[in-house]
């Protein structure tokens, strides 16, 4: 059907595209437009092709053996007779025959396809027909069962009436019985919940009295329902009514088994204390931590529990601390602590370790037992005793009583070792390790305990030694006489050795320091040690140049006295803690260098041969000209002017032999140019005197110039190499002295903050370099970091 559609379509395109030809007349033509609307018909549609599929199924042939099947509809080409394909009118619908001639089927398809669609419908009404047959015969034997169903419950409910009239006296019997049965059950309910509630079962009783009942959660559940149980009954007997029997009973029950059960858990708590108290390392279980918390319910049980275990702890403590002193550990390892008795700082050191760690264990046993964390308190934190409850009362009360049998051992061994030691550095540095763990200690475990109060005994005992030791140093230095014939103005070998020991100790002190305090407590803290150890070395500088300088009177005492003061104070500077000292220092140093400043600014005048002219200059009469002062006359003055000029070309003007001895550079180097900057006020000063008409000079100009500096103080300062100063000198020659005074100490202490400013940031020597450096490259040593 659907070839042959499509046959028809294709034969009859050559008249649509000729329909454009065709007149009016022609396309009225019924026929035409029939054809027109065939041909324009869309036949690709779902719908379309599905019922052609349909058409195409009703009416395909069967397929012949060796014969390939019949094409599509939309496969047939155009010169297939689509005319001879239709059904046999007279073969059954649905069955066909093999087509013999191309377009057969459909052209009887095309002929009979009305009749072949009315028998189809029809033979599928005559099968709907016999199937609803057949449902109305089996609903027709369904309706005879139900009657005879209906008939059958009508018997029975017949019956049943008879017999629910004979039965009722019966049902009302068993009514009442039922009742009184929901009562009684109710009854039995109320009376054992009761009995569940304020009673404890045989098993639960057994728990608490029996002996060989294990103490766990089971008895700590028992209990705690005993305690629920008199508390409910307290409830009941506070009724309008008063107290029952039932309710005196059940509390005199439950305290007896109350009372039984404390007992109980005392013994064995106590047990458990005297096990695991022998252990030097131990840990507190749950359940102990849970019969801790409920013996606190009664404090005298507690008390005698904790006892117990505070005697316990005691005599462990001080057997492993015997033992850890001579045995050591198991195996061996670790050593005996006593085998390190020859280095105290080990020795005493292992020993107040053990003792701290110790408590730290003990610490933290008691904190789990009493079930007390320290989540607020971070580790090295002061603990604030008193605020925390009854809890830390306890702890700190066992932790003190669990190491005090430990004070005897460890006191007597400290102070064998205090009174031992001969070298100050060590006592320092063991005081130092005794303070640090005193105030370990003290956060520890207060102040008021008894390790605390040992270890500050045994802390002062150790600083006494310490200050008497470096108070014997100091004596020792006040009778120290300087070797006569020694011609060397370095500090002497005692100084070196005293300030080596002195800068050993600070380095101890400043390794000590947490951090956090501030300036004044950083001083006061080792300000006694530096008056002790810094009075005595500057007191024999002084003295002992002094009597030195009485047997040798070319000595040099002042270059000395400096270069001892200025390493002194490289000594010093380093640490910040010594400030205060430092200024007491340098207020020595500077006096020493305003009276050396003078002393070489005296000695430059006389070499170069104008001290006469000036002092003359700075006391002349104010009646007199200074032309007829003696040493003043143009040719004692022309004398002083050319001894000047010579003096000018010589070495000393760029150096001084005498202060190059000073083991600070840069000291030397200010001290020389102070003296010629007052050298060239000076000069100035007598210009300006030789130049006043009062003066009367016949050609002052001409006597001044003559020999250099010819008058120019300008040129003197280019040849000192110095920067001529903005401001003009006083007229009084002393005032202009007094003020160089005042700018040399101020110009020092400029050039020292800058010098430090300038070298903070570079590394100080090693100790060990410092100790092998003999005294001049010590004082060189002390230059540099000064600078």
């Amino acid at each position: 059907m659907a070839s042959s559609v499509a046959s028809s379509s294709s034969s009859f395109v050559p008249l649509q595209t000729s329909e454009k030809k065709q007149t009016p007349a022609q396309t009225r033509n019924p026929v035409a437009l029939r054809l027109y609307k065939v041909l324009s018909t869309n036949f690709e549609d779902t719908a379309t092709r599905e019922a052609l599929q349909t058409l195409s199924d009703l009416y395909s042939p069967p397929l012949a053996k060796g014969k390939e099947p019949v094409k599509p509809v939309d496969e047939l080409s155009d010169d297939e007779d689509t005319e001879d394909i239709a059904s046999d009118a007279g073969a059954s619908l649905g069955q066909t025959s093999i087509e013999l001639v191309p377009g057969e089927i459909a052209a009887r398809a095309r002929k009979h396809l009305r009749r072949d669609m009315e028998k189809k419908l029809a033979e599928g009404s005559r099968q709907f027909l016999k199937a609803l047959g057949e449902v109305d015969q089996k609903l027709n034997d369904l309706q005879l069962h139900l009657s005879a169903m209906q008939v059958s419950c009508d018997e029975v409910e017949d019956q049943l009436n008879v017999t629910q009239d004979l039965s009722r006296t019966l049902l009302e019997r068993a009514g009442t019985l039922r009742d009184e049965r929901k009562e009684v059950e109710d009854k039995k309910s109320i009376i054992n919940l009761f009995l569940a509630r304020f009673t404890l079962t045989e098993q639960e009783v057994e728990i608490i009295k029996s002996r060989d009942a294990p103490i766990g959660q089971r008895f700590f559940q028992t209990m705690d329902k005993t305690e629920k149980i008199r508390d409910d009954c307290r409830v009941l007997m506070a009724g309008e009514d008063g107290p029952t029997q039932a309710g005196m009973d059940v509390m005199s029950t439950t305290s007896s088994y109350l009372e039984q059960g404390y007992e109980k858990l005392l013994r064995w708590t106590s047990n458990e204390f005297r096990q695991i108290g022998r252990e030097m390392q131990i840990e507190a279980t749950s359940s102990l931590g849970e019969a801790i918390k409920r013996l606190r319910k009664r404090p005298e049980l507690l008390t005698e529990a904790l006892t117990n275990l505070s005697e316990t702890r005691q005599a462990t403590l001080l057997s492993s601390f015997i033992t850890a002193l001579t045995r050591g550990g198991p195996s061996g390892l670790p050593r005996p602590i006593e085998l390190h008795a020859h280095d105290p700082m080990r020795y005493v050191g292992d020993m107040l370790a053990w003792v701290h760690q110790a408590i730290a264990a003990e610490q933290e046993f008691l904190e789990s037992l009493f079930d007390l964390t320290s989540a607020n308190r971070m580790v090295g934190s002061v603990r604030k005793f008193g605020t925390g409850g009854e809890e830390e009362e306890w702890i700190q009360e066992l932790l003190d009583l669990a190491v005090g049998k430990l004070c005897v051992p460890l006191k007597m061994r400290l102070q064998q070792t205090v009174r031992s030691q001969e070298s100050s550095i060590i006592s320092y540095k063991i005081a130092n390790l005794l303070q640090f763990y005193l105030l370990t200690m003290r956060r520890t475990i207060g102040d008021q305990a008894i390790l605390t109060t040992t270890l500050q005994d045994v802390t002062d005992l150790a600083y006494k030694a310490f200050y008497e030791s470096i108070q014997v140093q100091g004596r020792a230095l006040a009778r120290v006489q300087l070797d006569p014939n020694d011609p060397s103005l370095a500090p002497p070998l005692t100084v070196l050795d005293h300030a080596q020991i002195l800068r050993d100790i600070m380095a101890v002190y400043q390794s000590s320091l947490i951090g956090d305090e501030d300036e004044s407590e950083l001083q006061a803290g080792f300000q006694k040690v530096l008056d002790i150890m810094i009075d005595p070395v500057v007191e024999m500088c002084t003295t002992a140049s002094e009597r030195k300088k009485h047997l040798r009177p070319k000595w040099d005492q002042a270059v000395f006295v400096l270069n001892c003061l200025s390493y002194l104070l490289s000594i010093l500077e380093p640490f910040s803690f010594t400030l205060g000292k430092q200024d007491v220092v340098q207020r020595v140093l500077d006096q020493r260098i305003a009276a050396l400043t003078d002393e070489h600014y005296t000695n430059i005048m006389n070499d170069a041969g104008l001290y006469q002219a000036s002092q003359t200059c700075k006391h002349r009469p104010s009646d007199e000209p200074l032309s007829r002062i003696p040493s003043m006359r143009p040719a004692d003055l022309q004398r002083a002017l050319r001894s000047f000029s010579t003096w000018l070309s010589g070495s000393g003007v760029l150096h001084s032999p005498r202060l190059s001895q000073l083991v600070v550079q840069k000291l030397h180097e200010r001290l020389h140019q102070e003296a010629l900057r007052r050298v060239a006020k000076a000069y100035e000063v007598l210009c300006e005197e030789i130049g006043k008409p009062e003066s009367r000079y016949e050609a002052a100009s001409t006597l001044l110039g003559s020999e250099r500096p010819f008058g120019r103080v300008d040129l003197l300062y280019q040849i000192f190499g110095l920067e001529e100063d903005s401001e003009e000198g006083d007229d009084d020659e002393e005032e202009g002295e007094d003020d160089g005074d005042d700018n040399e100490d101020s110009e020092e202490e400029e050039e020292e903050e800058e010098d430090e400013e300038e070298e903070e940031g570079e590394d100080e020597d090693s100790e060990e370099e410092r100790e092998d450096e003999d005294s001049e490259e010590e004082g060189d040593g002390g230059n540099e970091t000064r600078s």
